[in-house]
């Protein structure tokens, strides 16, 4: 059939595409060179068409036009048709919407050289203003093109100029009479059902851009369940707006895992509608489900935060066995270790279906298996404990960094220079930038470091020469050296540096003790990612009876939080009752959890700012601060809980501090906020509050 007549029928609807088809794939190249084997005289390969009077679900079609006889569905070749389609005709085929095509894949910006016969794509440098480079589209569609003027501005003499522009048009004839090229086609014959089609469809799906095995399963689903693509799509936009944009691939493989239990692909090929629609409305819901719990108990705030969207699918399985949810917030906690663990040590970054296969047969086995899925990782990487010497060297790609990120937010990190928390969502000039803490052209102007070579570059890059702040704040630093600026941040936000991991000794921010910073920072990274994953696998232990210095030395974890003030804003230089809630906060979270020790009079880096305002303007008592604090517990939390919290004060450095040792409660503990009543937990070294529904399970899970 020939071009002219396909590019007909598209535009007619005479040859339309199934819904079971997998979108336009293509990149520029396989457009570009589809049109030198045309102009060439090359074989492009043949074309597969379904004749049938009962076509499946139709690619953007609700209702076919009456019609007699039967209309041809497009099972091989669809990435031929839609490109020559764009390049011929201009335009998007009925098929597709402008949404379905990617504008990087679009090849409606090649342009062909009357001169040479050469195609490129659009250049300015080269192209703009050059008579001899048109647009492909154009010389198919318009009827202006003269070549004989264009020769006449390229040559000096009559006989040169016809020459040329016999050149000039034998070139511009052989691309038009591309449309006259017959492709061969075959037809599979109308008595062919929708499977036949379908098996038909991958067989000759081995050539050209072969279909990936989650191609080739939603293909699979889509031929028995049409609306599925469409439905997945949508999802994956809905959830992308949430910073979750999960794609088909990712799609196709937890429908897999929910409905048969299996990682592996083709094990969904065969199950039929039923099945596939019952098992999409149970993951549509876990996918709200993980959205939800992901950032406020794992700290994951977007895909972004994760190397791969692989590390989810046992939890989709574990999700699909029990109801949909953790029941259990000792359960959540080591299914959570188990995702770090995952993700630091690259598990399926290799034998991906292998090891998924493996891990969702343990989930699928028993009934709490993330002990056995840690042991997978013990197995394959030898440990699961994070040592210095894995961040020597490791840059922006390596899982290290993600978790950093991650262990930041859980600390409760904020920008240096605007306050904002990493934790929430961030656009704009607050989008998220990784900072150089040693700028790179300070060290490459003034330490000797050479930008040339691969060694220095990957030590200047390091995970460990890297802060998290936003778009603004990072350019506003410039070049500022972290001997003049580190001291200006923790200034303004106090403890600001210790929640990313700095060490805080100031010799260290120099210049000419770069290396022993990064060695340091290491150090600390490390030991902070290995406190954080103990504190989700064993139960916290509860520092009461220790002294101040002893309690500063430990540093915060899930029952150790430092508070520099009550009431007294050390920036507004007043009091601020916003601040009392604070402090509320986290005497309610170690009620609710396993109990713990509240210092206030101590910055989160250790450092002790004592409570000399805070007593000041409570008339310079000890007793009367007390008193308030108590007070605020009985309004704000409960008289019933303050046989559980006991007060005491010490001397440290000269400085009064203030430690509230707070006992696990036999009954859940309510802060009244502004507005309502909140519940507050300990996650990690962080405390985080639940909404209402995460409360009611939580509540059920830890009292009777």
């Amino acid at each position: 059939m020939k071009i002219s007549e396909l590019m007909e029928g598209i535009r007619n609807r005479d040859l339309v595409l199934p819904e079971f088809q997998r979108e336009y794939v293509w990149n520029k190249e396989q457009g570009k060179q589809l049109m030198v084997s045309l102009v060439k005289d090359y074989p492009v390969g043949g074309l597969l068409f379904w004749k049938t009077d009962h076509p499946p679900e139709l690619k953007n079609v609700d209702k076919l036009p009456e019609r007699l006889g039967t209309i041809q569905v497009i099972l091989d070749g669809q990435q031929r048709l839609t490109t020559l389609c764009m390049l011929i005709n201009g335009e998007i085929p009925a098929y597709y919407t402008d949404r379905d095509v990617e504008r990087e894949k679009d090849p409606r910006d090649l342009y062909y050289n009357l001169e040479s016969a050469d195609f490129q794509y659009y250049r300015a440098s080269e192209m703009e203003g050059n008579p001899l480079w048109w647009r492909v589209v154009d010389c198919m569609k318009r009827t202006d093109i003269n070549v004989f003027e264009i020769a006449q501005k390229q040559s000096a003499t009559p006989d040169e100029a016809f020459r040329l522009a016999q050149l000039y048009n034998g070139h511009l004839t052989r691309l038009r009479q591309v449309r006259d090229i017959d492709l061969p086609t075959q037809s599979v014959p109308p008595h062919a059902t929708l499977e036949d089609a379908i098996t038909i469809f991958d067989l000759v799906n081995s050539q050209g851009t072969k279909l990936t095995d989650a191609e080739l399963a939603l293909t699979h689903v889509t031929g028995k369940w049409s609306q599925a693509r469409r439905i997945m799509k949508s999802r994956s936009a809905e959830l992308g707006a949430r910073h979750f944009p999960f794609d088909l691939t990712f799609m196709t493989r937890a429908l897999t895992g929910v409905v048969s239990r299996r990682a592996l692909f083709p094990t969904i090929h065969g199950q039929p509608k039923e099945a596939l629609e019952k098992g999409w409305s149970r993951l549509d819901k876990i996918l709200d489900y993980l959205v939800a719990i992901l950032p406020k108990h794992a700290f994951i705030d977007s895909t972004d935060d994760l190397n791969t969207t692989n590390v989810l699918i046992p939890w989709v399985v574990y999700l699909a066995i029990h109801d949909g949810r953790f029941r259990a917030i000792g359960n959540l906690k080591k299914a959570t270790h188990w995702l770090y663990a995952a993700h630091i040590w690259s598990r399926y970054t290799s034998q991906t279906d292998q090891r998924l296969e493996h891990d969702v047969s343990i989930v699928v086995r028993e009934s709490d298996p993330w002990d056995a899925l840690r042991e997978q990782i013990i197995d394959q990487r030898g440990r699961i404990d994070v040592k210095s010497s894995d961040l020597e060297g490791r840059g922006i790609q390596h899982p290290l960094y993600r978790m950093t990120y991650t262990l930041a937010k859980a600390h409760g990190a904020v920008d240096w220079f605007n306050g904002v928390p990493l934790g929430t969502p961030h656009h704009g000039a607050y989008q998220l930038h990784t900072h150089h803490i040693f700028p790179q052209a300070v060290l490459y102007n003034k330490s000797g470091y050479d930008p040339e070579n691969h060694l220095h570059r990957t030590i200047i890059n390091e995970i460990a020469n890297r802060a998290f702040l936003t778009a603004a704040s990072n350019q506003g630093l410039g070049s500022k050296s972290p001997e003049v600026y580190l001291p200006e941040v923790e200034a303004m936000y106090p403890g600001a540096l210790a929640k990313q991991f700095i060490p805080m000794d100031p010799v260290l921010w120099r210049l000419d003790h770069f290396a022993e910073f990064l060695e340091a920072r290491r150090s600390l990274i490390a030991q902070k990612i290995n406190e954080f994953m103990r504190t989700l696998v064993t139960e916290p232990e509860v520092v009461h009876k220790c002294t101040v210095s002893e309690l500063i030395s430990l540093g915060e974890s899930a029952t150790l939080e430092f508070k520099s003030t009550l009431q007294w804003d050390v920036v507004q230089r007043r009091v601020n009752k916003e601040l009392r809630l604070s402090v509320l906060k986290t005497i309610a979270a170690f009620l609710n959890s396993s109990g713990g020790t509240l210092v206030i009079g101590v910055e989160d880096n250790g450092s002790v700012c004592g409570l000399k305002n805070d007593i000041e303007v409570m008339g310079g008592s000890r007793d009367q601060f007390g008193q308030t604090l108590a007070n605020l517990i009985g309004e704000r939390v409960g008289e019933e809980f303050a046989p559980f919290v006991r007060t005491r004060f010490e001397q440290v450095s000269g400085e009064t501090v203030c430690v509230a040792d707070v006992d696990r409660a036999p009954r859940p503990a309510f802060v009244q906020g502004p507005d309502s009543k909140q519940f507050y937990v300990r996650l990690g070294n962080t405390t985080r509050s639940l909404d209402t529904e995460d409360t009611h399970n939580y509540i059920q899970t830890n009292w009777d």
